[in-house]
């Protein structure tokens, strides 16, 4: 049984609505479900429930309905709103050229109880927090359940800027859907940024709450107050982080996009041209929530992160909840992924350490990343998709339990799968695969038996053991740890500082056998490499691209 419990004061907006349509709702038993009522003259009046519509009654409404719904409901602000006093529910109005009304849309004003749980131990954090998704998804009833656990639970002080009076209702006094979060109206609605501003130098709040940041001034008072530190809880117009970056008006709200020109060494470690896009500064919301539907959220709580992967090209994770019935949390897919990045089994290898100098970047280079294991599971399969829908990959590594993950970075992959048109699109991504030898496995289309038929046939080939192609070594040979030992040395060297950092690297004195086979690995990464050294101490040094 869920906890979520609802008020909507239905009743108060019932009474509201002209007679003919009233009499059809009242006996309607889906109240609960419904969303607005549209009220258009010459037309037939219209209920809309989720995913569905129901004319209300045969009689078209007359202007005279109109307009004794106008008298009741009094006057209307300057954004063509108005609401009912103590009530969650907002009308708006279409007018004609004359300034006459022609049109109402009545949406249900609902305070939801429980939703908050969906991201109660972000507001712990104190960061600020922005929620996206499309209209009717419940960003509003989140934003004013947010409050209220801000302010009573927490006890934090909160100041709504309600500019429509849509958070906190209409009238002086506040619903107590906001519990004990103080509001401040907005005159106009031109006017917001303003009294944004002016609830920070009058009032001192802990926390802002503002519903529908829409213009560039307003994101510009969100960032002053974020390095006021002052907490942000806000909404936003668009679905994803994908729609702020590429708006030039709210993509500051994630740290605002420049083009950025490297210099010749810069761009060869990156593997891109030297003209790139990055962000130009922090996030104002360090955390981003995607509301997707009322019950199932995408959290990014590192925006920064996120914006930096998406300008890459790369393909973000976001963790995915979904609120249960009985009012937990879950979250989507998490056995899966956990399953997909555990350690599969290895065989027992004695590593020699590498020399000290190599050691410190490969440590450097793991801490900056924070994704990359120090040794790679042999047994899983990395790959990276190009044009391939992630999921699908996912999908059917999940039906057969393959061992293969999907990885962002050229540099971790073992394979590049890509449809057909999905490498035409990006050159530069084929182009770098062919210069760090990634092979490249292209198929006809993004469906699900295309994709199984590839992972059999790249796990067919992986199956077979890599040391076949190299020089044979006898299990009676006692160096055969020794050899092992190398050639895993020589392949964390390239693949985790020759390659990313662009420095050579000297490996370890080994015999001349063992050379010859980590010289044969290092070309297969199309990479030089020399040997130095007396008789004695002979040793590969590796050398960038």
């Amino acid at each position: 049984m869920s906890t979520e419990r609802i008020t909507d004061d239905l009743q108060r907006l019932l009474s509201l609505l002209p007679a003919s349509v009233r009499q059809v709702l009242e006996q309607d038993d889906h109240h609960d479900q419904l969303l607005e009522v549209v009220l258009d003259l010459g037309r037939l009046p219209e209920a809309r429930y989720p995913g569905r519509s129901l004319a209300l009654g045969e009689r078209s409404l007359e202007r005279k309905d109109l307009e004794e719904m106008v008298d009741r409901l009094g006057q209307f602000g300057a954004d063509n709103r108005a609401g009912i006093e103590r009530t969650l529910h907002r009308i708006s109005a279409i007018r004609n050229r004359r300034g006459d009304v022609v049109g109402l849309t009545c949406r249900v004003g609902r305070a939801v109880f429980g939703t908050v749980a969906m991201v109660r131990d972000l507001l712990d954090s104190e960061q600020s927090l922005l929620l996206m998704g499309r209209p009717g998804v419940g960003k509003t009833t989140a934003l004013r359940e947010i409050a209220r656990v801000l302010a009573d639970d927490l006890g934090k002080r909160v100041v709504v800027i309600d500019t429509s009076n849509e958070i906190a209702g209409d009238g002086d006094i506040p619903h107590p859907a906001i519990g004990r979060a103080r509001r401040m109206q907005v005159a106009r609605p031109e006017l917001q940024h303003q009294v944004m501003i002016e609830a920070v130098e009058n009032h001192m709040p802990e926390v802002i709450v503002i519903d529908e940041i829409g213009t560039e001034l307003e994101a510009q008072a969100a960032r002053t107050i974020a390095e006021r530190g002052v907490m942000l809880v806000a909404t936003a117009h668009g679905n994803a982080l994908t729609n702020l970056i590429k708006n030039p008006t709210f993509c500051d709200l994630v740290g605002g996009i420049e083009s950025v020109t490297l210099g010749d060494e810069e761009a060869r470690r990156r593997r891109s041209q030297k003209t790139v896009l990055e962000r130009a500064a922090e996030p104002t919301f360090p955390i981003a929530i995607e509301m997707h539907s009322r019950h199932r959220w995408a959290v990014h709580d590192d925006v920064a992160r996120t914006v930096d992967l998406l300008l890459r090209g790369q393909t973000p994770r976001p963790q995915e909840r979904e609120l249960t019935e009985d009012g937990g949390v879950r979250l989507v897919d998490a056995d899966v992924q956990k399953s997909l990045r555990a350690p599969q089994k290895r065989p027992a290898l004695a590593i020699v350490p590498m020399p000290d100098p190599v050691a410190a970047r490969v440590r450097d280079f793991q801490s900056a990343e924070g994704e990359m294991e120090a040794v790679r599971d042999p047994e899983t399969l990395q790959i990276l998709c190009c044009g391939l829908s992630r999921q699908r990959l996912e999908e059917a590594v999940r039906c057969h339990r393959w061992p293969v993950q999907a990885v962002d970075d050229l540099s971790a992959a073992d394979v590049l799968l890509s449809v057909r048109q999905g490498l035409g699109r990006q050159p530069d991504l084929r182009r770098q695969a062919r210069e760090a030898g990634v092979p490249i496995l292209v198929i006809k289309s993004d469906s699900l038996p295309q994709v199984e038929r590839a992972l059999e046939r790249l796990l067919s080939r992986r199956s077979r053991p890599e040391t076949q192609s190299l020089p044979p070594v006898s299990a009676a040979e006692p160096g055969r740890a020794d050899a092992l030992a190398a050639l895993e040395e020589c392949r964390l060297a390239v693949e985790q500082v020759v390659m990313p950092e662009g420095r050579p690297v000297e490996l370890l004195p080994r015999s001349e056998v063992v050379l010859q086979m980590q010289a044969d690995l290092v070309a297969r990464y199309r990479l030089r490499s020399d040997v130095y050294g007396p008789s004695d101490q002979r040793r590969l040094r590796l050398f960038p691209p």
